[in-house]
């Protein structure tokens, strides 16, 4: 598969994007294209923070999903839409909505100029053909629980699940 990308910020490069942090990461590092440090913080509303760069995938086999880093986000930097979702036939730039979870009165988190704060990982997708049935063929004894009943005798009747 190739994927396209437009350079957006000169720094880029200089930063080694695009690149992998290691020879198994999943993972494409994705810096903050800042022009000085920006200070979240926390409990405040989220900031969008330019990528650097567009890029159109094209295959509608593939699409792009953005995640936090393990260790920001361990910190309290997290993505405003928790993964984001980047389709075959965008073409834009990749912005981050990031903001601080933290609670209010900590310290704020300073995001610096080509710092990695995300990263973007390609997956295969499918598109299934979809059938409307009025009832399922068989049923898989799951039943209607909801949230959380997998495994839980009574889950749909709010009785607690046995140890």
């Amino acid at each position: 598969m190739q994927v396209d990308l437009r350079i957006l910020d000169s720094r880029l490069p200089g930063w080694g994007f695009p690149r992998y942090g290691s020879d198994l990461a999943a993972g494409l590092d994705l810096h903050a294209c800042l022009d000085a440090p920006l200070d979240l913080a926390p409990g405040a509303a989220p900031i969008l923070i330019p990528t650097g760069f567009a890029m159109r995938l094209g295959d509608p086999g593939w699409c792009g999903l953005v995640a936090p880093r393990s260790g920001l986000g361990h910190r309290g930097l997290v993505l405003g839409n928790t993964v984001g979702i980047i389709d075959a036939d965008y073409e834009g730039p990749v912005l981050l909505s990031a903001w601080n979870r933290n609670q209010p009165g900590t310290a704020p988190i300073t995001v610096a100029p080509g710092d990695r704060i995300a990263q973007l990982v390609l997956v295969r997708i499918d598109r299934p053909a979809f059938r409307v049935v009025a009832a399922f063929p068989e049923t898989s004894g799951r039943g209607e629980g909801g949230f959380g009943s997998t495994g839980q005798q009574g889950a749909s009747s709010g009785t607690a699940a046995r140890p």
